[in-house]
């Protein structure tokens, strides 16, 4: 039995303080030795993926050729696969210009600046953003500013719109479900808006290209490496369609209350190291074993 873990990252693998702990890095990175096949889900883009997973060693699998592959993470909530050792992107489902920008014109009619991420060389992402950012904004800006990864164009349009990737979007609530409302009826893509956690008056919305999603994303790669079954991680609603589609599927003890209600088992905390010490388990070896190695 071949299996594939997938696991979402803040509040499931990720700790209270949004890191990989030492002891879920070294078990993770002692089964990933042993052959075990482990990967992130994430919204989040290589530039915090790459250092979050920097203590973590990458799974491999074995391609049709007979060739053994580092196993990509899935990234940018399924829009893109990337490959860790490699430092690259292997795909990446880029917005149709048409949708880019009829979406562009959606947000300037409303009047909220979007980021726009574009695909640029060597693994990096372009981000674009138009106009003088406001408080909110320039705190997104300022946490992310020195990622290696990630480089910020501000005060700049995209030269142009055949290679984005990504529209993030902060602003006032009211104005951010009208502009969701609007896209529903111009663009196929894929937009999901949400109220901020920290800032509740503040409101969310990213738009990736049309069709993307954890969930397709999951299933293509246990298609990719060949896995009979299918063990997903989760803890909040986006991880809902993933959890969907795997053979099982497993909350964390800190999950929703309706994500440990859709799961097939609950186990500990994401505090407490619950998804490596599970994997270690369901694998036949004890954890407390593999971290003395």
């Amino acid at each position: 039995m071949k299996t594939l873990y997938v696991t979402d990252l803040d509040g499931t693998l990720l700790d209270n303080d949004s890191r990989v702990s030492l002891t879920s890095a070294r078990l993770l990175s002692e089964l990933a030795h042993r052959g075990v096949m482990f990967t992130p889900a994430t919204a989040r883009t290589p530039a915090t993926v790459q250092p979050l997973l920097s203590g973590v060693a990458q799974s491999q699998y074995v391609d049709d050729k007979g060739l053994r592959r580092p196993l990509p993470a899935i990234v940018m909530t399924g829009s893109a696969l990337w490959n860790r050792v490699e430092r690259r992107f292997e795909s990446c489902e880029l917005i149709p210009e048409a949708d880019a920008l009829a979406i562009k014109k959606v947000f300037d009619e409303i009047g909220l600046m979007p980021f726009v991420y574009c695909l640029g060389d060597g693994g990096f992402l372009n981000v674009y953003h138009p106009k003088a950012m406001n408080r909110r904004e320039d705190s997104f800006y300022q946490e992310r500013r020195h990622l290696e990864l990630k480089r910020f164009h501000l005060d700049q349009q995209p030269t142009s719109w055949d290679s984005v990737a990504l529209f993030f979007t902060l602003g006032p609530v009211d104005m951010v479900k009208r502009a969701s409302e609007q896209l529903q009826s111009c663009t196929e893509c894929a937009a999901a808006w949400y109220p901020d956690v920290i800032i509740p008056e503040t409101g969310l919305i990213d738009i990736y290209a049309p069709g993307v999603s954890k969930a397709h994303a999951v299933s293509e790669l246990a298609r990719k490496v060949g896995a009979d079954e299918v063990v997903v991680f989760g803890d909040n609603l986006n991880d809902l369609p993933m959890m969907r589609v795997a053979t099982h599927a497993v909350a964390v003890e800190n999950a929703l209350p309706q994500v440990k209600t859709a799961a097939d088992e609950v186990i500990g905390l994401n505090s407490a190291d619950a998804v490596a010490r599970y994997i270690a388990v369901r694998e036949g070896y004890d954890p407390d074993e593999l971290i003395r190695r």
